[in-house]
């Protein structure tokens, strides 16, 4: 007769879960600010009222450097009409709009560190160096508000720059 082994079930445990009800998320309220306010280092760093008063001074910023190079590419179009004889006087003028696409180039490159940085805004991770995730401090984006390092990992970073420049 041959064996029987018995075979045992596995029953599986069910697990009740606990359904709760939705959780009322609070909308968040739009902090305003005053035209006179100023970040303090009393506040808690990178707060909601830093990041507004960041926001409104980039974004001004951001508004001036438009006007200001659609203005120098409007009023350097009208001067194309104007060409002189004088081969000194071309040779200036061409000179004088080199200077003008320059300085609008390197206000272009501004812009978009204006829009890198209200990005860094809306990420929360505004005010905080990129290499060590330190706060940049108050002083220095007053001062510089599209920062991205702290002064010591900016100094590391030009170092480095130049050291691969010479090669």
């Amino acid at each position: 007769m041959p064996k029987t082994t018995k075979v045992k079930k596995k029953v599986a445990k069910t697990k009740t879960k606990v359904v709760s009800k939705p959780k009322k998320v609070a909308a968040k309220v739009p902090i305003k600010i005053s035209k006179t306010y100023q970040p303090k280092d009393t506040e808690k760093y990178m707060c909601e009222k830093h990041k507004v008063f960041f926001r409104i001074k980039l974004n001004e910023w951001k508004k001036e450097l438009v006007k200001a190079n659609n203005e120098a590419l409007y009023n350097g179009s009208m001067d194309d009409n104007s060409i002189s004889a004088d081969i000194v006087d071309q040779a200036s003028s061409y000179t004088d709009k080199n200077v003008e696409m320059k300085a609008i180039n390197r206000q272009i490159k501004l812009i978009s560190e204006i829009d890198k940085a209200l990005m860094r805004i809306r990420d929360d991770t505004y005010g905080f160096c990129l290499d060590t995730a330190e706060p940049i401090g108050l002083k220095r984006l007053m001062a510089r508000p599209v920062a991205k390092y702290t002064i010591a990992a900016q100094e590391k970073h030009e170092k480095d720059e130049k050291v691969h420049a010479d090669d």
